[in-house]
C-alpha cells in the first residue's frame, strides 16, 4: 500500500518513520489563513481534513496521511510567524503563562477516514527578552506554530507539560499508531 504524508515537516515525517519505514513525502498546498468563524478546534481539524483531500484526489488508491498543528493562547490561534518581530511578539505573549497545542491527524484512503485531535497544556517559565532573542537568532521559530519548537532550544522555556508531548511536536505517534491499525494492509 503506498502511503503519503501530506507534510513538508521534517518533524513529522522523522516520528512516522518510527511506524514505517516506507512512505512517499507530498506536501499540500492550501490556504492556512486563520479564519474568524473558526474555533480552534475546528480550525485545527479542518486544516487537516483540507490537506487530505488535496492529496486524496491526486492519488486516490494511497493512504494519505496528514496533521496541522496549532498553538492558542486564550481563544487566539497563535500561526506561524511572517516575522522576526511577530515570533518575539508571541513568545512574549506566552511568557510565565500556559498556553494550548493542538494537533490533528487525518488517514484518508478511499471512503475511509480516521481522524483524532491530541492536545498538550504548555507552561513557559517567565522569559527575558535576551532568552527570546537568543533563540530567536537560532531561527527554530521560522514555520512553527507559535514561534517555537519545543524539541530545540525552545525546550529551555518550558515549565511543565500536561498532554501528549508529541502533539507539541506537530505528530502524536502513538494516537497515529492507533490509526494506522483501521487501515488493512
Amino acid at each position: 500500500m503506498t502511503v503519503i504524508l501530506a507534510s513538508q515537516s521534517p518533524r513529522r515525517r522523522e516520528l512516522l518513520q518510527w511506524l514505517m519505514p516506507d512512505f512517499i513525502v507530498q506536501p499540500a498546498d492550501i490556504n492556512e489563513e486563520v479564519k474568524e468563524q473558526y474555533s480552534p478546534i475546528d480550525y485545527v481539524m479542518a486544516m487537516a481534513r483540507q490537506k487530505a483531500a488535496v492529496i486524496a484526489d491526486e492519488h486516490p488508491e494511497a493512504l494519505v496521511i496528514a496533521s496541522d498543528t496549532i498553538v492558542v493562547l486564550g481563544e487566539q490561534i497563535l500561526g506561524k510567524p511572517k516575522s522576526r518581530e511577530e515570533a518575539f511578539a508571541m513568545l512574549k505573549s506566552m511568557s510565565g503563562g500556559s498556553h494550548l497545542v493542538y494537533t490533528s491527524v487525518v488517514l484518508r484512503k478511499e471512503k475511509q477516514l480516521e481522524e483524532t485531535l491530541s492536545s498538550a497544556t504548555v507552561t513557559f517559565y517567565s522569559l527575558t527578552d535576551a532568552e527570546i532573542n537568543r533563540y530567536l537568532d537560532s531561527d527554530d521559530y521560522k514555520d512553527k506554530a507559535g514561534a517555537y519548537g519545543i524539541q530545540n532550544g525552545a525546550g529551555v522555556f518550558v515549565e511543565k507539560i500536561e498532554g501528549d508531548y508529541y502533539s507539541i511536536v506537530g505528530f502524536p505517534v502513538g494516537a497515529v499508531n492507533q490509526l494506522l491499525k483501521k487501515f488493512p494492509d
